[in-house]
């Protein structure tokens, strides 16, 4: 559990008891997603100590009971569970039968774990305007930065430019889809996004990063009339804004969380279908692995994105026999 602004400590809790229309699962590998990085460092610090089990919500494990008569689920299933108040960072996790999908076999578990994050960018990209012949700007290239990389491309827009201050990052987003990167730690990001869109600013930009600094950048970048989306969890309660030039815009203006509040969970289940069939490369996102144990080194990096990190795994005690087993 967090007891205070990044600090961590392991406890004892009682087992959770599994009730109707539940599961029991065994999380096996988590990955630390850029909320989680919020929750360990940038809460107000009298909400700390947090429940056991946070922060971890994009998670991987294996049914161990279930009392859901209708469900297809099974003890022994391997399944991606969605975590709506995440708090699976823990040996045992209780979850909503309805929040358990289960995993095809033959795909590598820590691919089938990016489908998670993937859920949430197609979730969100649902609510987009047609991006047919646009131009879009993604700010942040983490995981969520790049599938929105390789969605936009797939809904037609004729140039997506990713922006990040990592080089890593700057480079992975060619890889998975944008036609453009820049690296706004060195070139001013205002002045490459008028110069490869000709003089317009982009029809759509998208921010994933959540720092006060990108959510002020994000309406400099958009044409006025364009749209904006804020799917980054912002670090902060409140910020200094540059409303007047937000304003001056005119822009359609969305903010999108709570996939997991879909009907079905279509939008993961999409996600896990996509990767299962390599119609999206997520090899090389997941660039580090911690043990349980080291879990405050990988929020550490997680927070960092230092050595090139992407996505950074925590690997449960129950992982290697898992795959020992298999």
């Amino acid at each position: 559990r967090i007891v205070s602004q990044g600090c961590v400590e392991f406890v004892e809790a009682p087992d959770p008891v599994l009730g109707p229309g539940q599961a029991l699962v065994r999380p096996l590998l988590l990955a630390v997603c850029g909320s989680d990085v919020r929750t360990v460092y940038h809460r107000p610090e009298a909400e700390y100590p947090l429940r056991p089990g946070t922060s971890g919500h994009e998670m991987i494990g294996v049914i161990e009971a279930v009392d859901a008569p209708g469900k297809d689920l099974r003890p022994g299933d391997l399944a991606l569970v969605l975590v709506p108040n995440e708090d699976a960072m823990a040996e045992l996790y209780l979850a909503s039968a309805h929040n358990v999908l289960v995993l095809p076999s033959g795909v590598p578990i820590e691919h089938l774990l990016m489908a998670q994050q993937l859920g949430t960018v197609i979730y969100a990209s649902k609510r987009l305007p047609s991006l047919i012949d646009k131009d879009v700007v993604v700010i942040g290239q983490g995981s969520a930065g790049l599938f929105f990389d390789a969605l936009c491309r797939r809904m037609g827009a004729r140039r997506v430019i990713g922006l990040d201050v990592k080089e890593a990052r700057v480079a992975a987003g060619l890889r998975i889809g944008a036609t453009h990167t820049v690296n706004n730690a060195r070139e001013d990001a205002l002045e490459a996004v008028r110069d490869l869109t000709e003089g317009r600013l982009a029809d759509l930009v998208i921010e994933a990063a959540g720092e006060a600094e990108t959510i002020n950048l994000a309406h400099r970048l958009v044409r006025t009339g364009g749209c904006l989306l804020y799917f980054g969890i912002p670090r902060v309660e409140s910020l200094q804004f540059d409303f007047y030039t937000f304003f001056r815009k005119y822009c359609q203006t969305l903010s999108i969380a709570d996939a997991a509040t879909e009907p079905g969970r279509a939008s993961f289940r999409l996600a896990v279908d996509w990767i299962a069939r390599g119609e999206i490369d997520v090899s090389f996102m997941p660039t580090h692995r911690f043990l349980w144990d080291n879990v405050t080194e990988a929020y550490a990096l997680a927070r960092s994105r230092d050595d090139g990190a992407i996505k950074v795994l925590v690997e449960m005690p129950q992982y290697r026999r898992r795959l020992a087993a298999c």
